[in-house]
């Protein structure tokens, strides 16, 4: 939220025969105008919208929150509701799933992972972003150890990633909202597309995940044109993504030289296209269709009445944005490429985030989250911690 390590703590052993190499550091958080609308998504239809277009907005957007609203049965650290009234700081972790996106229906991942901290005397939020490859030991499913961070959630809904990133950082998690992929196609379509500029020149089909004809999007960089070739072979020339096109721009990594954070970073940009539309599109997104929609694509913990606290206390929050992210190393492990986060970097960010909760310093946790063994920690050649748990 300094222990004793038999290995170094950056865990490197020279006779395991898991290969590991050094993992470059990478910037894992957008441009901050892109950080700061994080926090508009989840509060637009409250903060100023809702005072601006009067009593019907407020019903829709009440409605809209009774549908997202969906209990973590997560045990909390502390009560948050009564943080918000009283105007603390508090954290929120934001969560984005692929759920419901190009015909599938399972729960699945959450590939994307970020905790955020408000701080509103403080004036200030605070964004880290935690890969989604992080080897973790789920709470409650510790015998599946060892796991992505990206498959607490397939395991145990929301109260299982809270929990372990909670325990893992030893920082309290008061909230969580769920982004599904498959609602962002709908909202793009809802608000008659959106205009991004690619960062890079690729190719990409959605059906195939490759460069295959067929249904070929291409994209060029820094250009917000773009091509679709569909199966009929005829390529047609777009100014503005569709939701199908900008799932085609979100989803491709094998072509990205920076793997599954260049696509990381092309999702942020949809993001931000969406966000744009928006501001510019207040009646689009007061509607009650829209509102709708968003209901059906979010999950969250947060009620109505708590995001209400939002407007009075915390909107100073978004003004200064602060971000952060983890370096680790990479290991081959039978789940796949899979990173480990030091004890150093987990008490560095541990630190910041309790300082921008207004809470006493205190050792990070256990470097797996839940308990690991030393037997299975061997069997994998990762690090271990000796830790009272």
């Amino acid at each position: 939220m300094f222990i004793m390590i038999n290995h170094d703590d950056n865990g490197v052993s020279q006779d395991r025969t898991h290969r590991i190499k050094q993992v470059r550091g990478r910037r894992y958080l957008p441009h901050a105008y892109i950080e700061r609308h994080i926090l508009f998504i989840v509060c637009l239809f409250v903060l100023g919208v809702v005072a601006f277009f009067g009593v019907r907005t407020y019903h829709n957007a009440a409605g809209m929150f009774d549908k997202a609203y969906e209990s973590a049965h997560f045990d909390k650290a502390r009560n948050a509701s009564t943080l918000l009234k009283k105007g603390r700081p508090f954290s929120i972790l934001l969560l984005g799933t692929d759920t419901g996106e190009l015909g599938r229906k399972y729960k699945g991942r959450t590939d994307s992972l970020m905790l955020v901290t408000i701080n509103p005397k403080q004036h200030e939020s605070r964004i880290v972003s935690i890969p989604r490859d992080t080897i973790i030991a789920p709470v409650g499913y510790e015998e599946a150890f060892p796991q992505k961070l990206n498959n607490a959630y397939n395991l145990g809904s929301a109260k299982t990633t809270m929990a372990t990133i909670q325990t893992w950082l030893n920082v309290p998690v008061d909230y969580y909202a769920l982004v599904n992929m498959g609602g962002i196609e709908r909202i793009v379509n809802q608000l008659g597309g959106i205009e991004v500029k690619s960062p890079l020149t690729f190719k990409y089909n959605p059906d195939t995940a490759h460069e295959d004809p067929g249904n070929l999007y291409q994209f060029k960089k820094g250009s917000a044109q773009f091509t679709h070739t569909g199966q009929d072979g005829i390529t047609k020339t777009y100014h503005r993504m569709d939701g199908k096109a900008a799932l085609a721009f979100s989803r491709m990594r094998y072509s990205d030289p920076e793997g599954d954070y260049g696509r990381q970073q092309r999702q942020r940009l949809v993001l931000q296209g969406i966000v744009h539309e928006a501001v510019t599109s207040p009646l689009t997104v007061t509607s009650q269709s829209f509102l709708s929609i968003v209901g059906q694509s979010m999950k969250t913990d947060m009620t109505f009445s708590d995001l209400k606290q939002l407007g009075g206390n915390y909107v100073a929050a978004a003004k200064t944005i602060k971000t952060d992210h983890f370096i680790g190393k990479s290991y081959d492990l039978p789940i796949g490429s899979s990173e480990f986060i030091s004890t150093a970097q987990k008490q560095r960010v541990t630190d910041e985030l309790r300082k921008a909760l207004d809470l006493p310093a205190k050792s990070t946790g256990p470097i797996y989250g839940g308990y690991v063994s030393e037997y299975q920690a061997n069997q994998y050649g990762l690090p271990y911690t000796r830790l009272k748990y």
